[in-house]
């Protein structure tokens, strides 16, 4: 099944900052109205990352991860790189990972709500490879691409400009943001206004949510915009993973074809080393 290589939650340890946390508290009927505090710290907080206008000025992100990931028990899982490309107008992503028993491409076209995805090799004897065929997404796995662009950095940034999203705050220093998938808590540092970290709840495997946190380590600044680069991801309380280094670019021309576009060795499109 597809929800296996989710075991490990690559995917919501190298997904972009918080590209797929979900919710942090359970979602009411009706979306609640943004609240003054609320929109006062998210306004705090996109100042520190560079300001409204130029997160807003982002038409198209790229982003290449190296990470370490561990097992529950403490115990090495290996090494994952992944590419991450998204495209604000056509509200695309394209994700291609390579890890151990969890090299995939996912690609999904918000707008049409539709995609695909090539699955891990799992029983192969190269750990390293996908198996080799390009199936629709449906199910869970529609769910968890649904909810990786619902909940994407860029988007939760610009919060108070995007419909569907409002923005409280339950706490000193905590903005949370809630969209279609769920709810995300930015917990920020009181002087700068910075990001310290974020709680959700990982939808890596749709079927088994758990709490996840995000820590954020260090940032680097693309375009005026800052943007976190070294950071290390708990789930249940138990460090999973940790993203070592990120290359970000912005705004490179990336088109809906290319993202589109199925690898002919059905590999990730990724630099091997």
């Amino acid at each position: 099944m597809a929800d296996t290589r989710r075991l490990t939650a690559f995917l919501s340890i190298f997904g972009m900052l918080w590209l797929c946390i979900g919710a942090v508290v359970s979602l009411h009927a009706n979306q609640p109205h943004s609240t003054v505090d609320g929109l006062r710290l998210l306004h705090k907080m996109q100042g520190a990352l560079g300001g409204a206008d130029k997160i807003a000025a982002i038409r198209d992100y790229e982003e290449t991860i190296r990470g370490d990931t561990w097992l529950p028990d403490g115990s090495p899982l290996g090494h994952v790189r992944k590419r991450t490309r998204w495209i604000k107008r056509a509200n695309v992503v394209r994700l291609d990972q390579i890890g151990p028993r969890d090299t995939y491409v996912l690609y999904f076209d918000g707008k049409s709500g539709t995609g695909w995805e090539i699955l891990p090799d799992r029983i192969g004897p190269d750990a390293l490879r996908t198996d080799g065929k390009a199936i629709p997404l449906i199910g869970g796995e529609m769910k968890f691409a649904q909810s990786y662009l619902s909940g994407f950095q860029l988007n939760l940034w610009l919060a108070d400009k995007m419909p569907g999203y409002s923005v409280t705050s339950p706490r000193a220093n905590v903005v949370r943001i809630q969209h279609a998938a769920g709810a995300t808590d930015f917990t920020l540092d009181s002087v700068t206004g910075l990001p310290i970290k974020t709680n959700g709840v990982s939808l890596a495997n749709p079927n088994a949510p758990v709490e996840a946190e995000l820590r954020y380590e260090a940032w680097t600044q693309v375009a005026g915009v800052k943007f976190p680069t070294k950071r290390s991801n708990y789930h249940n309380g138990l460090k999973l993973g940790a993203i070592t280094d990120a290359v970000i670019q912005v705004n490179t021309g990336l088109t809906p074809q290319s993202l589109a576009m199925k690898p002919p060795n059905f590999a990730p499109d990724i630099a091997q080393k």
